[in-house]
């Protein structure tokens, strides 16, 4: 794990938190993964920023629920995408975990859940898995 990953879990608070930027709950660090918010990874060495792990491009995500999700989210619906990242910039800007940050991406996430109920991969799985649903604030 980066060095940028520990700070900001430490500076967020996430262990005693127990959830991420989007309010997914987590058991241990090892769960947790960076997520580019502002420059893609993609972009970053383009762009001079070293693969871009700065705090202020990042938000801390659960790797196989949070940040999975937000990236099928990003391939179905851009502007959605880009409401949830706004919210994690926020927080980022804010320096610490904002509940009405998260409530505001718990409704981007409902509405995408409404929106994309019953729309499958190419394997013909749905896109919104169940733990994908499961967050801080109760459906």
């Amino acid at each position: 794990m980066r060095n940028v990953t520990k700070n900001m879990i430490k500076k967020f608070c996430l262990l005693t938190l127990k959830y991420d930027f989007m309010g997914y709950s987590f058991h241990s660090e090892s769960e947790l993964s960076f997520h580019h918010l502002i420059f893609p990874k993609k972009d970053c060495d383009d762009l001079g920023l070293e693969g871009g792990y700065f705090e202020w491009n990042g938000a801390i995500l659960k790797k196989d629920t949070a940040h999975d999700y937000l990236h099928v989210i990003e391939r179905h619906n851009r502007d959605m995408f880009i409401d949830i990242t706004c919210e994690m910039i926020r927080e980022n800007l804010k320096g610490y975990l904002s509940l009405d940050c998260l409530k505001r991406i718990d409704d981007v996430l409902k509405s995408f859940e409404r929106e994309y109920s019953g729309t499958t991969d190419r394997n013909g799985e749905s896109i919104i898995k169940e733990e994908y649903q499961r967050r801080i604030f109760k459906n």
